[in-house]
């Protein structure tokens, strides 16, 4: 059943992971250069991963306790990335790389709310099946 509201939110936060990190620039260096999510491997990896979990909890609808979990790893994943991004716009101190910050590094943010809602639709699911087949 792929027209439930999760799947909707798990959509949006696969497009804010996977897509929108090639519009928005993460930080602008001291030369004025911006630096996309796709400049970095591994900040790349990680967003890309986190769209990939999401696609993959779309089409494991049949099993909601798999969707549900991978619905909180792609939820830790991005509490990893945004930890790393305010862990780079903190330790910068005297302009070292980066110059000014960009709004890319609140989409980990943006996905984290999207994969909440969810995994709190998700959750309502399997709660309505568990007392459907308590009447059974």
């Amino acid at each position: 059943m792929l027209q439930r509201i999760q799947t909707i939110y798990l959509l949006l936060a696969a497009g804010v992971s996977g897509g929108l990190i090639f519009a928005f620039e993460l930080w602008t260096t001291e030369a004025g250069v911006k630096v996309f999510a796709a400049d970095t491997s591994y900040v790349f990896a990680a967003f890309l991963t986190s769209a990939l979990f999401s696609v993959v909890s779309i089409f494991r609808y049949k099993n909601r306790k798999s969707q549900f979990m991978l619905g909180r790893l792609n939820i830790i994943l991005n509490f990893i990335l945004l930890g790393f991004f305010v862990y780079l716009s903190l330790n910068v101190s005297g302009e070292t790389a980066v110059s000014e910050k960009g709004i890319g590094m609140l989409l980990p943010i943006v996905s984290i709310v999207f994969l909440a809602l969810a995994n709190k639709a998700i959750k309502k699911d399997e709660d309505l099946v568990k007392s459907v087949d308590r009447l059974r």
